[in-house]
């Protein structure tokens, strides 16, 4: 191969890893909003406009909405359009199931494994938490909320837990932001966390699980207010993702 073939190789490959990374971004993108809930449930989704939007050709941006259709956030109804997915309420029932029992394993070894340094970041993490909720910040509470199992996956030795937590509650999370604003709502969330970190800080993996699973059992039964406020944001179960283009 010759200098300029050699050339040629490499401008391809770095056309491909931009293409890539553009699909990424904007898929992450999409993602962030969907999730926090600033795209709801039947947004209608203009690739031409999103494409516009990032500085980008349509390509990376069909390529990020049919990933996010694979996820079920985002639905593809040929001849109609494409959407923000409605919020499927079977794939909750389901999420909770694999959250609570990936957390509950997850806590009871971070019982068994605290340190006093351990207990000082859980303690950290909820002076954080009564803060945002003081000042009603649900975004920034969600975020310590994510930092806060993400912390006890990490204290409990096996931290590539968490990734699989968050894959499991996509559709969870989406539900919650709707919760949070609800009164009292984040200072019942807030009261269970000490809960459970009172638990751990004892070294009582049995008292650890109780908490976790109380704190877990609360999250479902919110549910039906939520429907009752938002009921267009909602569906029985998602319909089977087909693939488009445009």
């Amino acid at each position: 191969m010759n200098t300029k073939e050699k050339l040629q190789e490499l401008e391809a490959a770095n056309g491909q890893d931009a293409a890539l990374s553009a699909s990424r971004r904007v898929y992450l993108d999409l993602r962030m909003r969907i999730v926090e809930m600033s795209m709801p449930p039947g947004t209608r989704i203009v690739e031409r406009d999103i494409a516009a939007e990032h500085g980008t050709s349509r390509t990376p941006v069909h390529e990020a909405v049919q990933r996010l259709a694979e996820e079920g956030l985002v639905e593809i109804m040929p001849r109609v359009g494409t959407f923000v997915a409605r919020i499927p309420l079977d794939a909750l029932e389901e999420a909770m199931l694999v959250r609570t029992a990936l957390e509950i394993a997850i806590v009871e070894e971070a019982a068994k494994r605290i340190s006093p340094e351990g207990v000082e970041v859980l303690r950290g993490i909820l002076a954080s938490q009564r803060q945002c909720t003081e000042a009603g910040d649900t975004r920034g509470f969600h975020q310590t909320d994510e930092a806060f199992h993400a912390a006890l996956a990490e204290l409990s030795g096996h931290p590539g837990v968490w990734p699989i937590i968050l894959q499991a509650k996509t559709q969870i999370d989406r539900y919650r932001r709707l919760t949070l604003p609800l009164p009292g709502r984040m200072e019942h969330v807030v009261d269970e966390h000490v809960d459970v970190v009172d638990a751990i800080a004892r070294g009582e993996p049995a008292a650890a699980v109780a908490a976790m699973r109380s704190h877990l059992d609360h999250v479902l039964p919110v549910l039906e207010v939520a429907r009752t406020l938002q009921p267009e944001f909602f569906i029985q179960h998602l319909p089977e993702h087909k693939s488009a283009h445009g």
